[in-house]
């Protein structure tokens, strides 16, 4: 496998995908519209509407993949929303492990982004970014802060809101934690797999993912 110049571990090329991520079942690269009924897809950096002010993704990307066991816990984790009439919203999965070293360079806070060197949970595939929106008409439910919120306000012990907000945040965290997930504590909205280490980093660009994932 090749190493880039942080020294993160990097399964980037479509060889090495298709010959050593496809020999494992959990590694395989999920299309979550597909495989997640009646989720809502919003890819906030195939726009401008993110904290880069510019697309990071093709335009108007509004294709969605994560790790297999990722996408199970996902479908769960819908199915029970849905029986409460909400689903989920996703602003990010899979990310390019190039997007992550560009944001680097605009934002050195790991509070916020992740540290190239390392390698995120998005660029492993195991890790979504995600708010909850009523299933009928895909209005989002009230969490106090939009997504990329580098503030105290978009922390998961901040308190200082309407019961309602709080509530609101709970019913997600409650819910992505009791299906596995581990949510970041500075963002509301980032929860992400367990055992981050089995999963290697991915520099796939999406146009590209979208040819070998079925």
């Amino acid at each position: 496998m090749p190493k880039n110049e942080n020294t993160a571990f990097i399964s980037e090329n479509l060889h090495n995908f298709k010959h050593f991520d496809a020999a494992f079942d959990c590694l395989h690269m999920i299309n979550l519209n597909e495989f997640v009924p009646n989720i809502y897809i919003d890819l906030r950096y195939a726009g401008n509407d993110n904290f880069m002010h510019t697309p990071m993704y093709p335009f108007h990307t509004a294709i969605a993949y994560a790790r297999k066991p990722v996408a199970e816990a996902l479908k769960a984790v819908q199915e029970a929303l849905n029986a409460k009439g909400l689903s989920l919203k996703i602003w990010d999965a899979y990310r390019p492990y190039a997007v992550t070293v560009a944001f680097w360079k605009r934002v050195h806070d790991e509070r916020y982004v992740a540290n190239p060197a390392n390698g995120s949970g998005h660029n492993r595939g195991i890790a979504v970014d995600v708010t909850l929106v009523q299933l009928h008409n895909g209005m989002p439910l009230d969490m106090g802060t939009d997504f990329d919120n580098f503030t105290d306000s978009a922390h998961g012990n901040f308190s200082q809101f309407p019961s309602q907000i709080l509530a609101n945040r709970k019913l997600l965290q409650d819910i992505m934690t009791t299906h596995g997930f581990k949510a970041l504590p500075t963002e509301w909205w980032h929860f992400s797999w367990i055992n981050a280490a089995n999963f290697p980093v991915l520099n796939i660009p999406f146009k590209k993912m979208k040819k070998i994932v079925q």
